[in-house]
This record gives structure tokens, C-alpha cells and sequence, in this order.
């Protein structure tokens, strides 16, 4: 089967959306799928292009068995929405009129989105190709974008809302990351047999827990600004509206005095804002580092003592779960969770602290307690890593959704299939 992955970010650069993308193609190539990434060149947060694709149209390369065929795209900051359009129509362009040639023929198209736009280039290449269809929806847009007062005009929104629901109708399969964001599509009108449910996991063999002395995870802490006997709290992620670090930030105010430490490591919109209130609290029990790269992230985990998943208090985001938390709690660590709905009974099954969102004092009490008690956070981290082990295993997760991409072509496999 020929799979074509049209994708406005995939790695180098950093986030959920490249990760869980990028682990997919790889697993499908050794089940012995042709897998091609159309992307755009990498810029994702920063607006920067690296030297090796920069004033190139057009780029091929090959990671992990499969073909990643990048094109020019305005590349802009992660920040004022003008500008991010710009970027997000300019790849919509050239992934048609420079990329779908060079990505070749395919059986069937899978598009992440958001942004529309992105879903767009992919529903034309897909008639193009007489291919399937398939939208993987990893946030409810605009949606989101209304609660968080981003989108006020009504007329916008309506018009927003209509592209959203013509988009599902015209894909073959909807596939979304939260059993939430299925129940909302089918209650707007999209056929209950048409969503498909493929949650967020982890990959368990790059997530395994190590212990204190492992030499990478203690140069990380030395990296994250943790000093003998401290306790280290990691968020790491994403800097963006959705995440209501402030409150974490007023958290670790808190917590000062405490042998705590707080480390923020990642970017986005909300970035300067966080570092303008570290500098203006003066807090000395805080680092912030920019993103890591993903070959880092385990050792960026296993130095961690507690992992936090933060989430604004709104009530849309109850059918969100952070990616983050699966891999928190495969790398066995203590995790605890500023969520509601989803998420938070995700955390709770697995043995995981859950406050409430926005709340800097009920945050800053979760942290003290679990830093004071070390067996605690190893029962937690056992726990949490045997729950994601049982129910979000990312190549089990994998092989459902090549399965289900198969049907969709139609390229069943019946009962005496053998790879």
C-alpha cells in the first residue's frame, strides 16, 4: 500500500504532531508500506530555516525507510496570525505545484491537521491521484481558537466552521486523538462510522526508565539548573496559549526556599512572556531552555524527578490530552496533571497526581508533597509505566491504524495474511 503523509510540520523539527507522524511512517515501512512525507521545509517554532534547506524549492531525503519530499514554504515565527496564514497558505501552494509530483502516486492520503489549509492541498492531491482519504484531527480548530479569544468575529467563525465540517465530509475516514473530540464531531453531524478514535501513546523502548546515576540524565540535570539534592519538576513542550504556564511559574514562586527546581524547556507564542515574569518575580528556583532535539528527549525525561501537564481552564479543553503524558509516564516518572475531563481520568487510572487547572496553590502543594517523598513518586512512575505498557503502547497504536488504512484503500488483509 502507498501512504502519502501531507504535513505542515515534521521533523527536525520539534512537538507532538512531528513525533507521533514521524513514529507512525517509521512503523508502517517495517510492516512493509510505501511511505512519503510531503512537508514543508523545517522552521517550526523559530520562523529559521536550517543552512542545509535554505533557497531550495524542492528537497528529498529518506529517514527511517521512508521518503520525506519537503517544499519552499514562507517560513515564519510561531507568533502574530497573520503571518502564520501566510506561512500555512504558502505551503498549501507549493505542496501541489512542487510536491505531489515529486511524492508520486498513492493509494491513500493522510493529512494532519490543523491548519485547513494543509487539508486542502491534500484533498486535491487525493482526487489528483484517485487515492483515499483520511483526516487525522489533533485539535478541534477553530473551535479552540474561539474559547481562547483568539477568534471573536462570528461571521469568521461561522465561515471557519463550515470549511471544518466540508472538510470531514469530504474525507474517506476522520481520525482523532481523544475520544472526546469523536463524541464532538458525530453530535455536529459527522456519521459515527466515519470517526475513528487513535489515541496519543509512546514509544516504550525509547522511553524506558533508567535510574539516578544514568550518565546522560545527570548531565541533563546539570543542563536544567539542578543542584545537589534538589527535586527537579520538567515541563517540557510546547510554550503556548493553551498551557497556562504563568500558573506553573506562580507555582514555583511558591515553592520557593524549597530544595525545588523548575525547568521549562520548549518554545512558542507565549515564550517572552513567561521569561518577562521569571525575570520580573526574580525567580532563582526556575531555568528556561529552548527546545531540545528529539533524539534528546529521553534523557531530557529520565532526568526529571516529577513531570507536569498543564492545560488552561477552559471547558473545550476537557476533550484534550496532552501528548506529553504518555511519554511522562513511560519513562516512569511521577506526573502530575493541571487538566480536567479525558486527561485527567487517563492520569487518575494511572496513579498520576491530578489539581486543578490554573490553580498556582493547589499546584505548588502537589509538587511539595511528591518532592518530599521519593518512594512515592518510584510507585508512581512503576505504575504509570505498567498503565501505558497495557493500553498506549504507540506500535500497537501503530499497526491499528495501518490496518484501518488499509481497509480504507482497500487493501484488506484477510485472515491468512502473513508479512
Amino acid at each position: 500500500m502507498r501512504v502519502l503523509i501531507v504535513t505542515h510540520y515534521f521533523p527536525p523539527e520539534v512537538g507532538a504532531p512531528q513525533a507521533r507522524l514521524s513514529e507512525l511512517a517509521a512503523w508502517w515501512v517495517h510492516r512493509g508500506e510505501d511511505v512519503t512525507v510531503l512537508t514543508g521545509m523545517p522552521n517550526h517554532p523559530t520562523g529559521v530555516v536550517p543552512p542545509e534547506y535554505r533557497r531550495r524549492r524542492l528537497a528529498q531525503e529518506v529517514q527511517d525507510g521512508y521518503r520525506v519530499v519537503r517544499t519552499w514554504l514562507y517560513a515564519t515565527p510561531n507568533e502574530g496570525v497573520l503571518r502564520k496564514t501566510l506561512g500555512h497558505l504558502s505551503f498549501m501552494a507549493t505542496s501541489v505545484a512542487l510536491g505531489m509530483r515529486a511524492a508520486g502516486k498513492a493509494d491513500v492520503v493522510v493529512v494532519s491537521s490543523p491548519t485547513f489549509f494543509a487539508v486542502f492541498a491534500a484533498r486535491f492531491i487525493a482526487r489528483a491521484r484517485r487515492a483515499a482519504l483520511v483526516q487525522e484531527v489533533r485539535d478541534l480548530w477553530p473551535a479552540a481558537m474561539v474559547e481562547l479569544g483568539v477568534l471573536t468575529n462570528p461571521r469568521i467563525v461561522r465561515f471557519l466552521e463550515r470549511l471544518e465540517l466540508g472538510n470531514y465530509r469530504a474525507a474517506d475516514a476522520v481520525v482523532v486523538v481523544t475520544e472526546g473530540f469523536r463524541q464532538n464531531l458525530v453530535s455536529r453531524g459527522v456519521p459515527a462510522g466515519k470517526v475513528h478514535t487513535s489515541r496519543n501513546g509512546a514509544d516504550l523502548e525509547r522511553f524506558a526508565p533508567r535510574g539516578a546515576a544514568d550518565p546522560a540524565a545527570v548531565a541533563m540535570r546539570r543542563r536544567l539548573g539542578a543542584g545537589a539534592g534538589e527535586c527537579l519538576v520538567l515541563y517540557a513542550g510546547a510554550h503556548g496559549i493553551s498551557h497556562a504556564l504563568s500558573s506553573v511559574a506562580r507555582a514555583a514562586e511558591k515553592c520557593a526556599g524549597a530544595p525545588i527546581h523548575f525547568a521549562f524547556v520548549g518554545d512558542g507564542a507565549e515564550k517572552a512572556a513567561l521569561e518577562a515574569q521569571v525575570a520580573r518575580s526574580l525567580l532563582g528556583n526556575v531555568t528556561l531552555l529552548p527546545p531540545v532535539p528529539r533524539g534528546e528527549m529521553p534523557d531530557l525525561l529520565a532526568a526529571a524527578d516529577i513531570c507536569l501537564a498543564p492545560l488552561r481552564d477552559v471547558p473545550l479543553f476537557a476533550t484534550f490530552i496532552p501528548s506529553k503524558l504518555f511519554e511522562y509516564l513511560a519513562a516512569g516518572k511521577a506526573v502530575i496533571g493541571s487538566v480536567r475531563g479525558e486527561a485527567a481520568a487517563i492520569l487518575a487510572e494511572a496513579g498520576a497526581v491530578v489539581v486543578e487547572p490554573e490553580d498556582p496553590a493547589a499546584l505548588a502543594d502537589a509538587v511539595r508533597a511528591l518532592a518530599a517523598d521519593p518512594a512515592r513518586r518510584a510507585e508512581m512512575g512503576e505504575r504509570g509505566r505498567a498503565y501505558v505498557a497495557e493500553r498506549f503502547d504507540r506500535r500497537r497504536q501503530a499497526e491499528e491504524y495501518r490496518l484501518l488504512l488499509r481497509r480504507i484503500a482497500g487493501h484488506d488483509e484477510g485472515p491468512g495474511h502473513r508479512r
